[in-house]
């Protein structure tokens, strides 16, 4: 059995025991503990989001499976633009890219229903198919046809699950070092920081998992900083995360979408492997690596970022 899967065994052992255990809680809440932690967390949410530092407004519409929290911004006759944001990072995380993003293109940012942040999970976790259904509805709601989707991350494997369906109205799609999209994790013993910080959060395993999946956590706002640690914090584990699963030869050869994939240099979820997969088994891909940049490159590097995912969808 190879390292990765081997791993993610031992992970799922450790998510179930953590959800056992956190089946004792009173507070009834998919996602945080207690209800003094989700206020806590909410609050740091609506700091972060500040560093947008334009103007926009949230909205909160009905799904199937709950409340859904759509961030909107941008002009109202730019050309449709939806942002799905990496695990745990919410919709606030944008904010390197934000104004460049949102110049020419009407942003509709989508908090996960499943992880922490403004959306509210009302069901049982969702199964792939109804990830779809979850995000179609939000799409059907806007009346968005032919719009693009820049994803960053766990994001970036939603949006490729959505790029994968027969019907669908996506146009071009930017993929930030999508995880589990072309395949396992690359450096799984790296990245095991972050799986630790979520089963066993502190402030050391925090700073721990910036230095390993950033280049320069340096450039990371103290505001996001906290609100990024509180939903390692507060949240339940849960074991969504390991439904995700590397895309078929076949599953990525239906995707007739022009795609751009950017990795970082010192990306631990990516490596060449990941980009010559891309460009063997998508039909219209691009793919560049950013220099000098982690997994998350949208903030190592977010001028170039910027300036390559502005390039691709204008």
């Amino acid at each position: 059995m190879s390292t990765p899967k081997i791993f993610i065994r031992i992970l799922l052992f450790l998510i179930l025991v953590s959800c056992a255990s956190s089946k004792k809680a009173k507070f009834e809440d998919y996602v945080f503990k207690t209800k003094s932690e989700k206020q806590t967390y909410l609050s740091s949410y609506d700091k972060a989001l500040k560093l947008w530092d334009i103007p926009y407004s949230e909205e909160n519409i009905k799904t199937s499976f709950g409340t859904a929290h759509i961030i909107i911004a941008g002009p109202q006759n730019g050309k449709d633009l939806v942002l799905l944001h990496g695990m745990d990072a919410s919709s606030t995380m944008w904010y390197p890219n934000i104004k460049a993003l949102a110049k020419n293109h009407r942003i509709y940012a989508i908090d996960f229903i499943m992880e922490p942040n403004k959306s509210t999970l009302t069901s049982k976790p969702l199964s792939s198919d109804e990830i779809v259904i979850y995000y179609n509805e939000i799409f059907t709601h806007y009346k968005l046809k032919k719009f693009d989707i820049v994803a960053a991350s766990r994001g970036g494997w939603i949006a490729t699950l959505l790029a994968t369906q027969k019907t669908n109205s996506i146009n071009k799609v930017v993929l930030l070092s999508p995880a589990q999209t072309f395949k396992f994790i690359d450096k799984v013993r790296k990245s095991s920081s972050a799986l630790m910080l979520k089963l066993f959060p502190s402030e050391k395993k925090f700073v721990k998992t910036l230095v390993t999946f950033s280049t320069h956590p340096e450039k990371i706002s103290p505001v996001y900083r906290r609100q990024f640690y509180l939903a390692n914090k507060y949240a339940k584990s849960n074991s969504s995360m390991l439904k995700m699963t590397p895309f078929s030869d076949k599953e990525l050869e239906s995707i007739n979408n022009p795609v751009l994939v950017l990795i970082g240099d010192h990306d631990v979820i990516n490596s060449d492997d990941s980009l010559e997969r891309a460009q063997k088994y998508l039909p219209n891909c691009k793919t560049k690596i950013i220099k000098d940049a982690g997994h998350f490159l949208s903030i190592d590097q977010s001028k170039i970022v910027n300036d390559a995912m502005i390039d691709f969808l204008d």
